[in-house]
């Protein structure tokens, strides 16, 4: 015959119970302090990473110009003119009006903006016009406080004739690399990324859910199946830097693509990509209830109708946003697309895929290795566009999940 042991009621009062309630309380305020400090520490990087770039980088979005007189009747220039001819009547010009190192005072291609407004209106040759050009990389930066003793000298001196003034630099966002600081711009790295990107995109995102489709909704449970699993997940891990040599073994010393190419940037930056997607797809299809599976065979749809026609099109917001994050990834890697030689000076943006051409990073990489002051703010500003760039691709993969989430 069992005994029944009645405990003494909880003394909820009582000064043990009062002190482990205490210290309960107590622990509970220290770890919402400590994830406080977490996310005000995290915040206070974030801010001193953007106040830093943004402050140094800003000057990059502006261009220093100077006052210029252009007799175009007197120059003897015709509409016929080679660029040298050009050239050489804006040096001129800039000597008779600033003394005899005048045309220093200018960018290196300076003259290209006269070229285009000649082009743009042929009409200019047969009167005098005062134009504004891009000044030379110590005027630029002594004017925006930057420079050495000598250079605010000379701006002084101009600042006092009127012959300055600054204006939002246009030809940072559409020119190609350059030698000359005030000549340079992103638009050549810019279009290799994108495509790059598009390459990456192209054989990473189906490749990677056709992958999670076939081990999540086909693949018996077996040995094979849990070491490709694996297999996977650590791929997930690798240094990118490991894919760099991958693809330079297989793409370049094994199939023999042009070094350089948006084409082998993509298809280095599709094998890094392609483990995100899947990992991503494998959580977006599991996630969708077995009901919804249950559903369709009931009525007769095939294996092949159910995963398309009802589990895919549900999965897809997950899809998409570990895919778009996962690019947003690919696009600020550096390290791989050194390894395929994607840091050859180039001043052109590229045609093709197949042309070769430079990425963001990359072009911020080579330029904060450059020792003249002009590049310090252009780096800057070259990583406020890449960060725009990757706030934008964040944001589409919010508005995709929002937009396609459903809730069961």
């Amino acid at each position: 015959m069992s005994e029944t042991v009645l405990r003494a009621p909880t003394d909820w009062k009582g000064n043990a119970m009062q002190r482990r309630i205490r210290r309960r309380y107590a622990t509970e305020r220290r770890f919402r302090w400590l994830g406080l400090a977490a996310i005000l520490i995290s915040a206070a990087f974030l801010a001193f990473l953007l106040v830093t770039m943004i402050a140094k980088g800003a000057g990059g979005f502006r261009q220093t110009e100077i006052r210029l007189e252009l007799d175009f009747p007197r120059s003897a220039l015709l509409a016929s003119s080679t660029g040298g001819e050009i050239e050489g009547a804006v040096a001129a010009a800039a000597d008779s009006q600033y003394g005899r190192n005048g045309a220093r005072l200018l960018s290196d291609t300076a003259w290209l903006r006269v070229e285009r407004a000649i082009e743009q209106d042929p009409a200019l040759l047969s009167r005098k016009e005062t134009m504004w050009l891009p000044a030379a990389t110590n005027v630029d930066t002594a004017f925006k406080g930057n420079g050495d003793a000598t250079s605010e000298g000379i701006v002084a001196s101009l600042d006092g004739r009127d012959a300055l003034r600054t204006t939002f630099n246009t030809d940072f966002l559409v020119s190609a690399d350059a030698t000359d600081p005030a000549s340079v711009g992103i638009w050549g790295a810019f279009k290799g990324s994108l495509l790059t990107m598009i390459v990456t995109l192209g054989l990473a995102f189906p490749i990677g859910v056709l992958s999670a489709v076939y081990l999540e909704e086909y693949a018996k449970r077996n040995r094979w199946t849990d070491f490709i699993e694996v297999s996977i997940n650590n791929l997930a891990a690798v240094p990118s830097i490991i894919f760099g040599l991958l693809g330079l073994a297989v793409f370049l010393n094994t199939m023999h693509l042009p070094r350089s190419a948006p084409l082998v940037g993509g298809l280095t930056l599709a094998l890094m990509t392609m483990p995100v997607i899947v990992i991503a797809g494998r959580n977006a299809i599991k996630s969708v209830p077995p009901s919804i599976r249950d559903a369709a065979l009931g009525i007769g749809a095939s294996k092949v109708q159910v995963v398309f026609h009802h589990v895919l099109p549900l999965a897809l917001p997950g899809i998409l946003t570990g895919t778009i994050i996962g690019m947003a990834r690919a696009l600020g890697e550096t390290a791989p697309l050194l390894m395929i030689g994607m840091r050859a000076f180039i001043a052109t943006p590229p045609s093709g895929i197949t042309a070769p051409a430079s990425v963001l990073p990359v072009q911020i990489f080579l330029w904060s290795d450059e020792v003249s002051r002009g590049f310090v703010e252009k780096t800057s500003a070259a990583i406020i566009v890449l960060l725009v760039f990757l706030l934008a691709m964040n944001g589409l993969a919010i508005y995709l999940r929002n937009k396609f989430e459903r809730r069961w």
